[in-house]
């Protein structure tokens, strides 16, 4: 802790929670202070390298013990996905030597003006806010308030300054606090003084009754809407939290028994709901005609529901595969629309993968339509949702099966883009928290592999825990082979970005071998497998001496022979033996044992067999087609390897 016993260090960048080399504050230029609040100082800056403008809350913390603690209950704001809440972009602890103080950094949108600049301006000009205005932006206040209480998140910091205008009739919540940082008395007293609401509050408390004269003059001054505020504020404003109405309550009294309207409350408040027969009836016709339904019944999460079950059912032929663009569209509409329906979202995406599913088996030359929106759509729902496992299943093979099947530059950016998200962060956290969930296992191992694959890695610091959650995953189910089909393929591509430590090396390599030996059928398996092995024997004797010692499973060497005659017509699965065998034979020490092993044998054979033509001298870690579970696509050779063989004494 930093104090009277400090070492007066700087925190590490560990500390400092995700961000850039060396000091964070480095990439901005301060351009001027805004007023302080009760919690931090707030400044705009300029992003030295886009000009962009963002704010900058500096909050000053006790110790280092209290600034990560702040910094572990924020993180996962940094995932939130709304349209009317501005998230932060970045946090990062601080340390300020001038004056021996620790900061959390919190960075935000910047935008000039908030809901507390038009009230004063409105006071100032003695006007009304406008009545219609008002309730829009309620309505999307309450709206995004619901989406974070849905997930379980207080704002603790809720006010009109925190209410940012984006455009004249656009807001978003800003500013999410922090318990650990509420824990401070003094600054918690100032905030509670904060602003012309103070003696409300007080009177309130001394005097909860006083809330009557205050909603009657309101009444008597024809205040617009002072019914719906009689019906509102008695509620809202009970001194117990626990006596409080929820946000539904709100929304039921002012946009239901009320005369409030707005654009962000779902339409489907208003409408009662079509009966089932009736829908089925709808729905009978071919996939015209339902999505012509879908379209007419847009409103109703009911009808669409119904309209994708019935779609699910279709055979393939029916459903005009390979693609049938209208009917992606208006499935990726319906998610938008009713982005709150968790049975939507898991009937929609389990019908997008149906319908990419039945493309790859049907017509595995087509190209997928694979498009931005599909992305967003799935994206959008798995942070809605960020703990419900039959939709984070869903939606990790869907963006598997779409990142890998763009073109080179597109799944280039649309991966960066998912890391630039946090979804790398999100597999490896419920790979961790969900090893009971064998299809989370699956699924999470299948999107890292379809991240991994094109090498644009934004943040390889989370990486390195990867080896030692795959262990995890191989104890949970030691004899599932598409776990160990899934594996394979992750440490293939871990090795070859280096993000694998030098004390990892023996864990993996024997992980490796056991995966060979579970499953010697599964040849992307056992190409993966053997690529993996190349990669660290390459860079590593301590690898090498891992792949031939003699252990309870007998060693590397005769599992090789095994693999050999069990494949020895697959030109791909012998080059990838090969090429670790060309690698083992690199050091001197190890060179002995293959020759008493008679692999000097085997290699005189394969260079019978194989010829020029077949053994050519491609990379060795050029990267294949698909991810685990996909057809392997031509993939990496021993280049010049056969031929050192040969020449071994």
């Amino acid at each position: 802790m930093l104090g009277p016993e400090s070492d007066g260090r700087r925190p590490t960048q560990g500390e400092r929670g995700p961000g850039y080399p060396g000091e964070p504050m480095d990439k901005y230029q301060v351009l001027y202070q805004l007023n302080p609040g009760a919690l931090g100082v707030n400044l705009v800056v300029e992003e030295m390298e886009t000009k962009v403008k963002r704010v900058i809350k500096q909050v000053e913390c006790m110790d280092d013990h209290q600034a990560s603690q702040a910094l572990e209950e924020l993180m996962p704001l940094l995932k939130l996905r709304h349209a009317h809440i501005s998230v932060y972009r970045e946090l990062f602890i601080t340390w300020n030597g001038e004056i021996s103080s620790l900061y959390l950094c919190l960075v935000m949108e910047f935008n000039k003006l908030s809901f507390q600049e038009v009230i004063e301006d409105k006071r100032k000009a003695k006007e009304i806010i406008d009545s219609k205005w008002m309730q829009n932006v309620l309505g999307q206040v309450l709206d995004a308030l619901e989406y974070l209480h849905h997930l379980d998140i207080i704002h603790r910091n809720l006010k009109p300054s925190n209410i940012i205008l984006v455009s004249s009739d656009h807001c978003k919540l800003q500013d999410l606090s922090s318990n650990v940082l509420m824990t401070n008395k003094a600054k918690w007293n100032i905030r509670a003084e904060e602003g012309e609401a103070m003696y409300l509050r007080k009177s309130l408390r001394q005097n909860p009754g006083s809330l009557e004269t205050v909603l009657k003059t309101m009444e008597e001054k024809q205040i617009p809407d002072a019914e719906t505020f009689g019906n509102l504020l008695p509620g809202m404003l009970q001194i117990d939290p626990s006596d409080r109405i929820t946000i539904k309550d709100v929304v039921h009294i002012t946009f239901l028994s009320g005369s409030f309207k707005s654009s962000c409350i779902s339409l489907t408040l208003y409408r009662e709901t079509v009966p089932a027969s009736i829908t089925d009836m709808l729905l009978e016709g071919n996939v015209a005609s339902i999505l012509e339904v879908m379209q007419n019944f847009s409103g109703w999460p009911e009808v669409q529901f119904r309209a994708m079950k019935r779609l699910l059912k279709m055979p393939a032929d029916q459903l005009g595969l390979p693609w049938r663009p209208e009917l992606v569209e208006v499935v990726v509409t319906t998610m938008q629309l009713h982005d709150r329906v968790l049975d939507i979202q898991l009937c929609a995406c389990s019908l997008l993968l149906h319908l990419l599913g039945q493309a790859m088996v049907h017509h595995p030359e087509a190209k997928a339509l694979c498009n931005q929106a599909i992305t967003s759509a799935v994206l959008s729902a798995l942070w809605s949702y960020p703990e419900e496992e039959s939709l984070l299943v869903l939606v990790y093979s869907l963006l598997a099966i779409t990142t890998t099947q763009e073109s080179q530059s597109e799944s280039e950016s649309v991966s960066e883009e998912l890391q630039n998200a946090g979804l790398l962060e999100h597999i490896l956290e419920h790979l961790n928290s969900s090893l009971e969930s064998r299809d989370v296992c699956v699924s999470g191992l299948g999107l890292l592999w379809a991240l991994l694959l094109d090498g644009i890695i934004v943040n390889k610091a989370p990486l390195e825990k990867v080896p030692d959650l795959i262990s995890q995953v191989f104890a949970t189910y030691p004899a599932d082979g598409e776990m160990a089909e899934a594996s394979c393929g992750v440490f293939w591509l871990l090795s070859l970005l280096g993000c694998i430590k030098e004390q990892q090396f023996e864990q993996v390599v024997a992980l490796l071998l056991q995966s060979i030996r579970l499953c010697q059928n599964r040849v992307l398996l056992v190409n993966n497998a053997y690529r993996g092995l190349a990669s660290l024997v390459e860079v590593s004797e301590l690898a090498a001496f891992k792949v031939v010692v003699q252990e309870e499973g007998g060693s590397g060497l005769s599992l090789i022979k095994e693999t050999y005659q069990l494949h020895k017509d697959d030109p791909e699965v012998v080059e990838n033996v090969g090429m670790l065998l060309v690698h083992l034979a690199s050091y001197e020490e190890i060179l002995p044992e293959l020759v008493s092993s008679s692999m000097k044998a085997l290699v005189q054979e394969i260079k019978e067999r194989f010829t020029s033509s077949l053994v050519s001298d491609r990379s060795a870690f050029s990267k294949p087609g698909l991810p685990p579970g996909g057809s392997p696509q031509p993939g990496c050779t021993a280049s010049g390897g056969l031929e050192q063989m040969i020449a071994w004494n």
